[in-house]
């Protein structure tokens, strides 16, 4: 069995928070705040999950007055898509062969 370096934004979006954390990202940037206020978790597991997903490489922050302002990493989400990509051509590969292999066979 082959094994592939996984991009660590795979085990960081399998945490429901996390995830709902990304989705409303997707929407618009947010703060700490305002995040809590959407989801029915404290401000600070915001915070401990945003820490998580920034070190995953899926979110950026930036300073905007008092608060920082969070979004999504393109780069990151680029990241994560080219390995979804890899991983599905592998996969057509794969099934190719045995079709063909399959068609050979008296």
């Amino acid at each position: 069995m082959v094994t592939y370096g996984v991009h660590p934004g795979w085990e960081a979006l399998g945490d429901p928070s996390r995830l709902a954390i990304v989705q409303r990202l997707a929407e618009r940037p947010c703060a700490v705040g305002e995040l809590a206020d959407e989801l029915p978790i404290s401000r600070p597991a915001v915070s401990q999950h945003l820490k998580v997903l920034k070190s995953a490489g899926l979110v950026v922050d930036h300073p905007m007055g008092t608060r920082r302002v969070y979004r999504l990493s393109p780069d990151g989400l680029a990241a994560l898509r080219d390995q979804l990509d890899t991983f599905w051509r592998r996969a057509l590969d794969g099934y190719q062969d045995i079709v063909e292999e399959t068609e050979e066979r008296p």
